[in-house]
């Protein structure tokens, strides 16, 4: 909560002079729903994680309805649960209880669930239409890049459940992501607007490290090298000034 703090004020302070015309900044708080993917049939999505993405927004005009989007925020508790059909050891670079290592390395159809939290930094562009009354439609098109922060985890297997495990050693530091967000914009005031729409974000990069293995059908261990990336659906609230 001391970081949350600290990182509203910074970003207070270090927009209150912005006086141009051309340049609008506000906050959002949007609700999230976020799951994981894989690259390989033998590791499947098995459930979604609600989390909160809270941040500040900076919007540049460079004409009237066309504006260069960027901001900083949090999201958390992003993440999801992966399924891994093989039996294997995984998360070897964080510490695990014994009985759960015992147990993912000699039983099938462990669950994975992840716990994230990022440091976001957004770069769009955001297309608004004229204003019909007091509204104005737009959409947004975006690359990110995040950075993360916090990662706790949970396992699930035959004879064994872990939870909030620290396993910020198996994943990796940086998610590039990209997103389309679409909504619109209710003034309530010459300069201030209410925003409210959804938007989806696709991660590029995979999240998890590839230092675990998997035992194979005929018995011998090999390398997971499969590519867990993180999907988002994102409820958008906010308010531009």
């Amino acid at each position: 909560m001391k970081k949350i703090v600290v990182f509203t004020a910074f970003l207070t302070f270090l927009l209150a002079d912005v006086q141009a015309q051309d340049v609008r900044f506000g906050f959002q708080l949007s609700p999230a729903f976020s799951w994981m993917t894989s690259n390989t049939n033998k590791v499947n999505s098995s459930g979604t994680n609600l989390g909160l993405k809270l941040g500040m927004v900076g919007e540049y005009y460079f004409q009237e309805n066309y504006a260069v989007t960027s901001g900083l925020g949090f999201f958390f508790n992003t993440g999801g649960t992966l399924l891994h059909e093989r039996a294997g050891n995984f998360w070897v670079n964080s510490e695990l209880p014994e009985s759960c290592r015992a147990a993912t390395e000699n039983k099938t159809m462990t669950k994975l669930k992840y716990n994230l939290q990022y440091v976001e930094i957004p770069l769009g562009l955001k297309m608004r239409t004229r204003e019909f009354g007091y509204l104005r439609y737009f959409i947004e098109p975006h690359l990110g890049l995040g950075f993360r922060t916090q990662a706790t985890g949970d396992i699930t297997s035959e004879g064994a459940e872990c939870q909030d495990i620290n396993i910020r050693s198996d994943v990796n530091l940086l998610n590039l992501f990209w997103g389309i967000n679409g909504g619109i914009e209710y003034s309530v005031s010459e300069s201030t607007s209410l925003v409210g729409g959804a938007g989806l974000q696709f991660g590029f990069a995979d999240a998890s490290k590839d230092d675990d293995t998997v035992i194979l059908e005929n018995g011998t261990q090999a390398a997971e090298k499969s590519k867990g990336s993180i999907r988002a659906f994102v409820i958008k609230l906010g308010v531009i000034f």
